[in-house]
């Protein structure tokens, strides 16, 4: 089994209860089954005895998760208990355990196909080409990532094959990729080809600063969690005149509402809207400030319970500031 590989995991966090704080779903459920602890209690079962693996709500739990990674990205053990979730999610697959939910989308995911249009020598891969004049285009679905999560781990090399040669026959040695799961996905399976978020390539091309305004920057899950906190991003919006102002009930806490999850509001719309809820009530006191995301999937699903709430993306500031 592959959580077999996170032993020390196991052994570890379920006796530990200093990141329970920071797992997004456990602070709006307020179950030990939503918490870093509880799912390594499971797991710890599931070691013990491989036919709890079927039990549905372990199963449940295990996909309930939001993946942020905040726990591990602020662990002072460095104990990876979001590998050992995705661990676990390879095993229910793997024995043929998914729900049929999961299993459904898992299909439709497996479809995904791209294709380049344009010339140019960058490619990008996002949802404003509009902003990457002079750079090639590659559109399509997920380029795997979302599979992989899922625990589909064969069906993502496969969806992930077919990006990579959509790639390499585009023949562009740059690839610009706005949403920070491709980012995070994408940044070091591409070894001939130079793979930067757009944050970045916005920070070297040099932005004027517009103005003076206070907003908040939602840090995403992966660029903060899985890729080290790049400063990119807080640099661009700094290039484009924005003071950002802190948020939530400390820096620690993940605030992107399923984002390490990808497809969360997918299979929880009733979980994801509650963790955006949460975003909405710990905005009340800022006034009309504005919240700025490094992911359109994180936008999507704060306006999508909230409609009046004010977000846009980092693409859209840039956009903005050249109108």
């Amino acid at each position: 089994m592959h959580i077999e590989n996170y032993l020390n995991v196991i052994d570890a966090c379920r006796f530990c209860f200093m990141c329970r704080h920071l797992d997004p779903v456990g602070n709006v459920t307020f179950r030990e089954a939503d918490t870093p602890r509880g799912r390594a209690l499971m797991c710890d079962r599931i070691r013990m005895d491989a036919a709890n693996l079927s039990n549905p709500d372990y199963i449940d739990a295990f996909y309930r998760s939001a993946l942020s990674a905040a726990n591990r990205f602020h662990c002072v053990s460095d104990y990876d208990e979001t590998g050992l979730v995705l661990a676990v999610r390879r095993d229910i697959v793997e024995a043929d355990l998914a729900p049929a939910a999961v299993k459904a989308l898992a299909k439709t995911l497996e479809k995904d196909a791209f294709s380049v249009k344009g010339k140019g020598n960058a490619l990008y891969f996002g949802p404003t080409p509009e902003l990457y004049k002079g750079c090639a285009v590659i559109t399509g679905g997920d380029p795997g990532k979302a599979l992989a999560v899922l625990g589909f781990e064969a069906a993502s090399k496969k969806v992930f094959a077919r990006f990579k040669k959509a790639v390499t026959d585009s023949g562009c040695k740059t690839l610009i990729v706005a949403e920070p799961s491709a980012f995070e996905f994408l940044h070091d399976r591409l070894p001939d080809v130079k793979v930067i978020h757009s944050a970045a390539y916005f920070v070297e091309q040099g932005m004027n600063k517009t103005g003076s305004r206070k907003a908040v920057y939602l840090e995403s899950d992966f660029l903060k969690n899985y890729c080290g906190n790049p400063s990119a991003p807080r640099d661009l919006l700094k290039q484009l005149g924005y003071k950002l102002v802190p948020f939530g009930t400390n820096v620690e806490e993940s605030y992107a509402v399923g984002e390490g999850a990808v497809v969360y509001d997918t299979l929880y719309p009733t979980l994801a809207e509650r963790l955006c809820q949460r975003v909405y009530d710990l905005a009340e006191g800022l006034g009309k400030t504005r919240f700025i995301t490094a992911s359109q999937t994180v936008k999507d699903t704060l306006k999508k319970y909230n409609p009046a709430f004010d977000v846009i993306t980092l693409e859209e500031a840039v956009a903005l500031s050249q109108d």
